[in-house]
């Protein structure tokens, strides 16, 4: 048989993880850190499919095997692949939000040293800065400049203080990183 045909896992059809690649999996043994602010967020997102989005689905759906036909039915085929969509978000953001751990960065404020929930300035030996805050692996907006804490980088910056310098492997090589600022929001 041509490998074109061949499973590229030996689990069984159905068997695979229903939550999909949408967010990287958690390190073997470690908690999911959130903020306060993430963990509302993702708890938003989930009342919403659960309260709104899928009763809305489920009703198409009925709406629509109720015309007859359902093999050449557009609106019975996308429904009941949304809903599957909907059920493995909610699943996911299930399982996710049974086992966060919530730290709330302001408990830090006016600190000098890396935590979660920091924002940090840092310089490379080329003079260049660049902010980042660390956030949980759920919460991260790459293109806001935050950083999951189990990136390499948060890694590396994490218990350092302002004025340290701290090493980071990087593909090109070991690059010397000198934390300038370290800043976390008021309490509320």
């Amino acid at each position: 048989m041509s490998k074109a045909f061949t499973r590229e896992n030996d689990a069984p059809a159905g068997d695979e993880d229903d939550d999909g690649p949408s967010l990287p999996p958690l390190p073997a043994g470690s908690k999911n850190y959130l903020t306060p602010a993430g963990y509302a967020r993702l708890r938003a997102e989930l009342l919403q499919l659960i309260d709104e989005e899928r009763p809305k689905v489920v009703e198409i759906v009925s709406w629509a095997a109720s015309n007859g036909d359902r093999s050449e039915n557009g609106d019975y085929l996308y429904g009941k692949k949304r809903l599957r969509e909907i059920d493995r978000r909610i699943r996911f953001l299930t399982k996710r939000l049974d086992i966060a751990e919530v730290a709330d960065p302001s408990v830090h404020h006016g600190s000098d040293q890396v935590f979660f929930g920091a924002t940090v300035t840092y310089a490379n030996a080329r003079g260049e800065e660049r902010t980042i805050t660390i956030k949980g692996i759920d919460e991260v907006e790459h293109l806001a400049g935050e950083v999951s804490w189990v990136s390499p980088i948060a890694r590396a910056l994490l218990k350092a203080r302002e004025g340290d310098e701290v090493q980071l492997m990087t593909p090109g090589g070991l690059e010397t990183l000198e934390v300038l600022r370290v800043a976390y929001p008021r309490p509320p």
